[in-house]
């Protein structure tokens, strides 16, 4: 007699997820700077609006102001006049039609259809299209007092937002700072797991420095994000005015930083190829943990400068070994081309220090 088969399915545990507050208080902590703007931007706008120039309901004043700001970290004043010169596009086509043709349901399809292609036409953002869109649509829905009342009320909007934007900015310097931070302890982790690679021959690992490295472009790009935004809004205010030597010092770390990461894709590439026969090359290992040393010099020098010089020793007496023939003497061709794959890293890193990149190149040995 036959056994009876083994079911094919199983009983799987159900039950109601832990919702945990800490995401939602790390996304409010995240975004108060934001909301500050937005409410103080709102509030002012409306209130000049209506007590100071009598209007009854300013309502675009209070729309422009939220919509062009938004809760992005990326609050750059150009971004911001761009949103709401869309919007106060979408009003004056409104607007305009309004006179010259009245309400009704066709006048606000031709009102969409000339806002949108007006908007498609000025701007590539789709989201500048959009916007003019939206103010069009609630100038010709909502009736008005008086014309082009609504079009004063989105310039007081736009002033308002620029305002804020400059005086209570939103990218500190500790967040710009602290995505900095990110990326280079992600480059620490991947250099480390890399190294480990090396030390033991493991492929698996290897690749997965590999993943790591692939994955260090977001983090860069956010960086590079955060610090466009710091630099464009400390041009403006006045409260950043003594942050803006700093912020360019740190924009020229995330260049040579950005560069150092193409980099160690490249390298990753040839680990894994390299571990594939699953032998150990401790000296590899070794010098890529050096580098790693000094790349973690370079992120502590973002926080004090006085650390730049003990940085640039660091990486400097790195590169000065980076001659695969002599490191390596009798070693396989992939190996000496690994060391030669670490020496644009290290011109990188000692760029990222302050250094001119012919004075970083004159550190690494000619080959």
């Amino acid at each position: 007699m036959a056994e009876n088969p083994q079911p094919s399915t199983a009983a799987v545990p159900t039950g109601w997820r832990r919702v945990d507050p800490r995401r939602g208080l790390r996304r409010v902590q995240g975004s108060s700077i934001a909301i500050l703007q937005i409410v103080v931007a709102t509030t002012g706008a409306y209130a000049f609006a209506h007590y100071g120039l009598g209007h009854p309901a300013p309502l675009l004043a209070a729309t422009v102001c939220v919509s062009s700001l938004g809760l992005v970290r990326d609050a750059r004043p150009r971004r911001v006049l761009e949103t709401v010169l869309g919007m106060l596009v979408g009003v004056l086509v409104a607007e305009l039609l309004l006179l010259l043709a009245g309400s009704g349901w066709w006048q606000i399809a031709v009102a969409l259809g000339i806002t949108l292609v007006v908007a498609r036409f000025l701007s590539a953002q789709a989201s500048f299209a959009i916007a003019a869109a939206i103010q069009a649509l609630i100038v010709m829905v909502i009736p008005a007092n008086a014309p082009f009342l609504r079009l004063v009320d989105g310039i007081i909007g736009g002033i308002a937002a620029l305002l804020v934007t400059a005086l209570i900015p939103r990218t500190l310097q500790r967040e710009e700072v602290r995505t900095g931070t990110a990326v280079y302890r992600a480059m620490d982790s991947t250099m480390t797991t890399l190294a480990q690679a090396l030390r033991r021959g493991d492929r698996m690992r290897a690749e997965r420095g590999l993943e790591k490295a692939r994955a260090l472009q977001a983090q860069v790009d956010a960086w590079s994000t955060s610090l466009d935004s710091g630099i464009a809004i400390a041009r403006i205010s006045p409260f950043l005015r003594r942050q803006r030597s700093e912020l360019q010092r740190h924009e020229r770390i995330r260049s040579h930083t950005d560069l150092a990461t193409r980099n160690l894709r490249v390298i990753a590439r040839r680990v894994v190829y390299l571990c594939d026969d699953a032998t150990a090359r401790p000296v590899a290992a070794d010098t890529l943990t050096d580098l790693a040393r000094g790349a973690q010099l370079v992120a502590q020098s973002l926080t004090d400068i006085s650390l730049e010089p003990v940085a640039r020793e660091a990486v400097r007496a790195v590169a000065g070994r980076l001659d695969p023939a002599l490191l390596l003497p009798g070693a396989s061709l992939g190996e000496q081309n690994l060391i030669a794959a670490l020496r644009p890293l290290a011109v990188d890193l000692l760029a990222a220090t302050g250094m001119t990149s012919a004075e970083a190149r004159a550190c690494v040995p000619r080959i």
